[in-house]
């Protein structure tokens, strides 16, 4: 595999650049430029700028608006509907996280349904909005079909990824961001691009049988997490986003990797206040304890057992120091629709 080590900073600075070429506002801009580098931070570059030419392609074709109006339409004080109106799925994300987590403040939970949005990316990227003002960000969304139902046929079903963030004093938040499928579809783009076979239980090709080539498994469907179980919780993730908002579900979702339809996804972000739960620094020594019980499992002369999110912010700090290693096809994507839309992209540390 061919790689390329680029500074986080300046490739931050070249995929704003290229969206604001696009037409996105350039605080916009920058918002979905950090969440798709921050990815890649995180060590997660299946949602990194991997992505930047199908987010491009969606705003050139006119099936997702570079500049996004969301709009309220429907508020019952903790509880509100937003609609999206096709814009840019982080930045319609966003604004629903703030609006959860001011209304939070306000009644102690605060829930944003939102309709007629796109894919966002990541979702630890929004509910890690919460802890720092003092709540816990819970995020459901639901994707394009990428697996069939349990005991059925075809891609009926999304890999409808959700996450939760909690504040943890004097270290990293604990945060689990999941998809429901064994993997998340791009980390199948990912191993296409790194010239990777993929692993055994990821995926089976048109014929329903099980591939380790990326270009089969993308043709194919993804298979589900835990079996059964992933099948059912993503359905009940699709009933959380689409369905209960009044946006697309099921098929009626259409993902980031074409350029044709509206992406009519669906999310729910539910902002819990702490404190109005009971005292914060209860709250507070309460995780610190959980986490150390976890971390007392380790088993000696193995490496330190880690809390969701941990690893993603070993991750940052590691990647923001060296520089991200990126594959070079990623990389050579990411010049190609710069040099489209007239803008230069130098990223080499």
């Amino acid at each position: 595999m061919s790689t390329v080590r680029v500074a986080a900073d300046e490739l931050r600075d070249a995929t704003t650049r290229i969206f604001v070429a696009c037409g996105v506002p350039l605080e916009d801009a920058r918002l979905v430029a950090d969440s798709l580098v921050q990815a890649d931070l995180w060590g997660h570059q299946s949602h990194g700028v991997l992505r930047v030419g199908w987010y491009v392609d969606r705003i050139r074709s006119g099936v997702m608006n570079g500049v996004t109006k969301t709009e309220i339409v429907s508020d019952h004080g903790a509880v509100a509907t937003m609609d999206g109106r096709d814009g840019i799925g982080q930045v319609i994300a966003a604004r629903a996280a703030e609006e959860a987590i001011d209304r939070a403040t306000r009644h102690g939970v605060g829930v944003v349904a939102v309709r007629n949005s796109n894919h966002f990316g990541t979702a630890a990227y929004f509910t890690r909005m919460a802890p720092p003002r003092g709540c816990i960000g819970i995020l459901t969304t639901n994707s394009s079909p990428a697996m069939a139902p349990w005991g059925g046929r075809g891609k009926l079903v999304g890999s409808n990824p959700w996450s939760v963030a909690a504040p943890v004093d004097d270290g990293p938040h604990m945060v689990l961001d999941i998809a429901n499928t064994a993997v998340a579809r791009g980390k199948i783009y990912l191993a296409r691009n790194q010239g990777n076979e993929i692993p055994d239980g990821w995926a089976v090709d048109a014929d329903g049988t099980p591939t380790r080539d990326p270009d089969e498994a993308l043709l194919g469907t993804v298979l589900p997490m835990a079996g059964h179980k992933g099948y059912g919780i993503s359905v009940m993730m699709d009933v959380l986003s689409g369905v209960l908002g009044g946006s697309g579900f099921g098929s009626g979702v259409n993902g980031p990797y074409q350029s044709t339809e509206p992406g009519r996804s669906g999310h729910l972000y539910l902002a819990l206040d702490i404190a109005s739960f009971g005292p914060s620094p209860e709250f507070g020594e309460r995780m610190t304890a959980l986490v150390a019980e976890l971390k007392s499992g380790s088993r000696d002369g193995a490496e330190e057992v880690r809390y969701p999110g941990e690893i993603e912010s070993l991750a940052e700090s590691r990647n923001a120091q060296e520089g991200l290693l990126l594959p070079e096809r990623t990389i050579a994507d990411l010049r190609r629709v710069g040099s489209e839309l007239g803008v230069e992209v130098s990223v080499e540390r």
